[in-house]
């Protein structure tokens, strides 16, 4: 279901994401990061004018 936005703000969307992943994605680019990240990857994804495909970071190192 789709929540209803203020004029101001864009619509709330429902995804599912394992909790293991979001809390990885939110300990590399932080609990507030992990919103603009997913909208810069479909920007990119979509070849939205000027979007560029989000940085990954160094994969860590296997211990």
């Amino acid at each position: 279901m789709v929540s209803r936005a203020k004029d101001t703000h864009t619509t709330n969307r429902v995804i599912r994401i394992p909790d293991d992943d979001w809390e990885d994605l939110g300990r590399i680019v932080g609990d507030r990061g992990r919103a603009q990240l997913v909208r810069d990857f479909i920007a990119w994804y979509l070849h939205r004018p000027k979007a560029a495909q989000p940085k990954r970071p160094a994969k860590p190192s296997e211990a």
